[in-house]
């Protein structure tokens, strides 16, 4: 039976040429950039990415500026975007490339494979889009459209999954326009073939020999396991002060915001913690917050103190407005006491 992904090359990318997303690693579509992009996008929506793809490639214009890099400064920069190992990876990287490749990007798909933090998505769209190689980029965009064009029910998310459309799509993919059709697949996933609600094909260069939508089954497809639910945590969160400054306290190097600084917390219901810290006074209720990470949800309740002694646990810092907005990377997990802890700085 014939493939129906080897009808798409020619309608997808006569349809990129008039609906390709206008993005800033596209207008200059270096290898740095473009890893750089890649990297920010997993597990983030391109809308969110762009402010802070303009900042670090301003802090950090190429590869050897990243290698030097401070890592708090790093981790500053990053603050927000979540996910910070994939910063601390490309540091790694980064630092791979000046030491193993000369400070050249490697040109090989292997090579960019064997960097810190880059999975076999993230070496495919660099090697197509920047060195011409023909590898799909095989993300969840490219999966959900191949599953739909080809009115396939593999479960998506395994291994063996993955490999069976790889390879549907390595049949396909146009040996002179491979990069073009990698950001094509992505932008057709991202903006018609859609993750979330119906599809709209009547904007889809692929509509007419899709056989999910033949067989109206595009609301089937892709198939994928049922998420499993989330693990709650309740927390308490303390916003101690001190004259004009904020305590804070660095996370452990490995697990969930390894090394960034935090407010300091414990698991619910924590009256001791004070005491444990060996800091007195009675904090009061000051708000509540709710983040949500991808495995486990925390449920938080802040209270807030003013502390007599500017005495604090041995490797907690006190920190001030400017230190806080330009020095510590507190993770956007607590951004719902962010108004509070303003308030109490001068």
């Amino acid at each position: 039976m014939e493939n129906p992904l080897s009808f798409l090359p020619i309608p997808l990318l006569a349809w990129y040429r008039e609906n390709a997303r206008d993005l800033p690693w596209r207008r200059e579509p270096t290898p740095y950039r473009v890893w750089v992009s890649e990297i920010m996008l997993q597990q983030t929506r391109v809308a969110a990415v762009l402010g802070y793809f303009a900042k670090f490639m301003e802090a950090f214009p190429t590869v050897q500026d990243l290698a030097a890099a401070p890592e708090d400064r790093l981790m500053k920069l990053w603050q927000g975007l979540g996910y910070y190992s994939r910063a601390r990876n490309l540091q790694k990287a980064a630092r791979q490339i000046v030491t193993d490749f000369g400070g050249e990007f490697p040109t090989d798909h292997r090579d960019i494979r064997s960097l810190a933090g880059v999975g076999d998505y993230t070496a495919a769209a660099i090697a197509s889009i920047c060195f011409g190689q023909p590898v799909p980029a095989v993300d969840g965009n490219l999966l959900r459209v191949s599953a739909r064009v080809l009115g396939d029910g593999t479960d998506i998310t395994t291994t063996q999954g993955k490999r069976h459309f790889t390879a549907a799509l390595q049949e396909v993919i146009p040996l002179d326009f491979p990069g073009q059709f990698n950001q094509a697949m992505m932008d057709l996933g991202a903006t018609v073939c859609l993750p979330n609600g119906a599809p709209l094909c009547g904007q889809c260069p692929a509509a007419e020999f899709c056989r999910a939508r033949g067989a109206g089954r595009t609301g089937e497809l892709p198939v994928r396991p049922a998420k499993k639910p989330r693990r709650v945590e309740e927390r308490v969160v303390f916003l101690l002060f001190h004259g004009g400054k904020v305590a804070l306290r660095r996370r452990p190097a490995k697990g969930l915001l390894a090394g960034l600084w935090e407010y300091p917390n414990e698991p619910a219901p924590a009256q001791e913690a004070l005491a444990d810290w060996g800091l007195t006074g009675e904090a009061s209720f000051a708000g509540t917050g709710v983040h949500i990470f991808t495995h486990v949800e925390w449920r938080m309740t802040a209270r807030r103190l003013e502390l007599a002694d500017s005495t604090l646990p041995q490797g907690w810092v006190w920190a001030d407005r400017t230190e806080l907005e330009g020095r510590y990377p507190v993770p956007s997990a607590f951004g719902a006491f962010w108004q509070i802890v303003e308030e109490g700085l001068p």
